[in-house]
């Protein structure tokens, strides 16, 4: 479809993930003009390093006893009580489908000898129903086959466009969004719709699985648009990422839990099993559970080794060719994962919580719609189950196109840009050793109001200039939000868990909304968003 900087588009997508490409690709042959904007290259995002596979239930390639309705208890049970019931079983039922439709576009996925789809176990599921490509490296050839399918429908790809504002009309609704363009200069790109598709926060910590785009662009950008964020204190922490040290920082390789699907074993420095009686599903627990068991483990445990255990891969057959992307990790780091044990240890990885959308992507702000990592849906609750995430990006990207589509609302005029003046840390490093230490596992009130005095002490007035500049604000808000909805609440579940409140209490089966007020306070607020509070 035809688009200029003049008219602008039906469509801007923000992101190049899973859930944009969908859109992307869908919206196009929907009949809308689409301009995809990246503030780096298409394939630097979260998606491309997504390495176990997709969840869902085939109806011709399953587990004897398996079904959607027992994918959908699974994911209840992992979200600890704060999924939406609906939207889960809305989201898993639209699987199978969507999953087919992508190896229509192209996908390639690893078959058995007969020919079928090969599938494994993760953390919470009780039955094998992960489907991959390239043994780990799921993401890279979803992300692959998703681009050629959007480049062959034709949407317009701006890659090293920073967006920096969602650009409202006097109504509040949305105009289109203003950016940075390739050299950096300003420009205004008119659409009746938005789609936030960013991917999460992990480079507010010191060590994520995330690559360095995963700035909390999307939350910051909906939050200043006047858009409700909620569940922002279920930080996901991935059990088993590399560990290479003490002082590693940024992306770090991850082991993919698929790893354990095939029988390997924590274990600490002792040879002691470190999910022995923690869990009904040992090693295969839901990624919670195994994180905090190992932050603990290896602080109570005579064989525990400073800040990590050991996964025992040791066992599995082939290992180089089931797990590429891990063995070369690996190796890389001096390690010899089908001789010894692989040292791992919990860092950041998923955003569970969210800009709350309805069913289609749309969120309260008119013509604004987010999904995948930044949105909030209602599928992932306290915690996300295991490959949940790309499935979600899936059959969400495709609902927002035909949300998209069956509105056709006009363009209309935006107002002036927001004000210029924001606030930002000077020294990222620190923040990030503070919400390693304070806003990780473990959490306390006083840890917490540490991070939060920081903030509020050290972050000055900045008015963005470059991409850095724009990124240190998003992620001093985005810190500032996760902290915020941490305080309040006041209990233990899923991700989140407070020494000082280790229980969970019933009265907090509800979710907690943030949003800023026209000052740029940060307003939280505990409303039933899920259920009710029995």
């Amino acid at each position: 479809m035809t688009w200029s900087w003049e008219t602008g588009v039906d469509l801007v997508i923000v992101g190049s993930g899973v859930a944009g490409l969908t859109a992307a690709e869908r919206a196009v042959r929907l009949g809308l003009s689409v301009a995809v904007l990246t503030k780096s290259a298409v394939d630097d995002c979260n998606t491309q390093w997504a390495q176990g596979g997709v969840a869902a239930v085939l109806p011709d390639q399953r587990d004897p006893g398996d079904s959607v309705a027992a994918h959908v208890a699974d994911t209840l049970l992992a979200g600890a009580g704060l999924c939406e019931p609906e939207s889960v079983g809305s989201i898993l039922a639209a699987g199978p489908a969507a999953l087919t439709r992508l190896r229509a576009r192209g996908a390639r996925f690893d078959l058995t000898e007969r020919n079928v789809l090969a599938r494994t176990r993760e953390g919470g599921h009780r039955a094998a129903r992960i489907v991959r490509a390239g043994g780990d490296a799921t993401g890279a050839e979803l992300e692959r086959a998703l681009f050629a399918a959007a480049v062959d429908a034709g949407p317009a790809v701006l890659e090293g466009h920073l967006v920096t504002e969602i650009a409202l009309a006097g109504d509040r609704s949305v105009a289109g969004v203003r950016l940075l363009d390739q050299e950096g200069r300003p420009a205004l790109l008119r659409a009746p719709a938005v789609l936030l598709a960013t991917g999460g926060l992990g480079q507010a910590y010191r060590a994520t699985s995330n690559p360095a785009v995963a700035t909390g662009d999307g939350l910051a950008l909906a939050l200043r648009a006047g858009a409700t964020a909620s569940d922002l204190e279920f930080v996901q922490f991935h059990p088993t990422v590399l560990y290479t040290g003490p002082h590693a920082s940024g992306r770090c390789p991850l082991i993919t839990e698929a790893v354990r699907g095939e029988g390997a074993v924590l274990i600490d420095a002792g040879g002691a099993e470190v999910m022995d009686g923690v869990h009904e599903l040992g090693d295969l627990a839901p990624r919670d559970v195994v994180s905090a068991a190992i932050t603990r483990h290896v602080r109570t445990a005579p064989g525990g080794v400073d800040d990590h255990v050991f996964l025992d891969a040791t066992g599995i057959a082939g290992f180089a060719e089931r797990f590429p992307t891990v063995h070369a990790a690996c190796r890389t780091a001096g390690l010899d994962p089908v001789r010894d044990p692989i040292p791992v240890a919990p860092a950041a990885h998923y955003h569970c919580g969210g800009v709350v959308t309805d069913a289609m992507g749309r969120t309260d702000v008119p013509g604004l719609y987010a999904a995948g990592e930044v949105a909030r849906t209602g599928l992932h609750g306290a915690n996300r189950l295991a490959s949940n995430s790309l499935l979600e990006g899936l059959v969400a990207g495709e609902r927002v196109a035909a949300a998209v589509a069956a509105a056709r609302r006009p363009v209309l005029e935006p107002g002036g840009p927001a004000a210029e003046l924001m606030v930002a840390v000077d020294d990222l490093a620190r923040l990030r050793r503070l919400m390693s230490t304070e806003v990780m596992i473990d959490r306390s009130e006083a840890g917490l109001r540490a991070v939060e005095s920081y903030l509020d002490g050290s972050a000055t007035p900045l008015i963005p200039a470059t991409r850095a500049d724009w990124e240190r604000a998003a992620l001093t808000l985005a810190a500032r939000a996760v902290v915020a909805a941490a305080l309040h609440r006041t209990e233990s579940r899923g991700c989140h868990t407070r020494v000082d409140f280790p229980r969970t209490d019933r009265r907090w089966r509800r979710s907690v909304a943030v949003r800023l007020d026209d000052t740029g306070r940060l307003l939280t607020d505990a409303r039933a968003l899920v259920g009710d509070a029995r």
